[in-house]
């Protein structure tokens, strides 16, 4: 009953977002099943590496940067893709995360505007110095993220720590349109 419930939701949804704009990334909708956004991927000049759990990983060339990681990530429920992540080349100091970061974020105001929120500080106020700039950072003690706002979608920029003694920039794409739909189905459960 939930499946024809959902099925439904997505049926009525999608005929409300007709003509509505994705999100685009690569120049490719951010919109259908994961295996029809992997074949588009793979058509770009990224190489397949795997899929499970409604999330498919790809690697390739991607804003000037050398194998970084692409994530495809489905609205399990439905099976639709609804956002796609960016993992940049992983780093072991903060210059050079930092010089990727503002490089990125560069770009992504001369394309988008300025970001509607931005969060770059550590837990504490005084941190001198790149070695405990890292220092803070593999103690999750660091908040570095940049959000831009579209009328298609929102991107996330931001710095994570990726496993011990490593960190990577993250760049996320969320198609709104598609959003919208698990937003729907989740209204419905309230």
């Amino acid at each position: 009953m939930k499946r024809l419930f959902l099925f439904f939701v997505v049926l009525c949804v999608s005929h409300f977002m007709m003509g509505q704009e994705h999100m685009k990334f690569k120049g490719v909708e951010i919109d259908g099943s994961l295996s029809e956004m992997v074949t588009k991927l793979k058509a770009k000049g990224f190489t397949y590496l795997g899929a499970e759990d409604g999330i498919a990983i790809l690697q390739g060339d991607f804003a000037g940067y050398r194998d970084c990681q692409i994530i495809v990530m489905t609205i399990k429920e439905i099976g639709i893709v609804n956002a796609i992540g960016v993992a940049f080349p992983e780093v072991e100091e903060w210059s050079l995360l930092e010089r990727n970061y503002d490089g990125l974020k560069s770009m992504l105001i001369e394309k988008y505007g300025e970001p509607m929120r931005v969060i770059e500080k550590f837990q504490s106020d005084y941190v001198p110095n790149n070695s405990l700039k890292w220092l803070n950072l593999m103690s999750d003690e660091c908040t570095w993220f940049s959000v831009f706002e579209t009328d298609k979608g929102d991107i996330e920029l931001f710095i994570q720590k990726v496993k011990c003694g490593k960190a990577a920039v993250i760049l996320k794409y969320y198609d709104k349109a598609n959003t919208d739909v698990v937003r729907a189905s989740a209204m419905d459960d309230l």
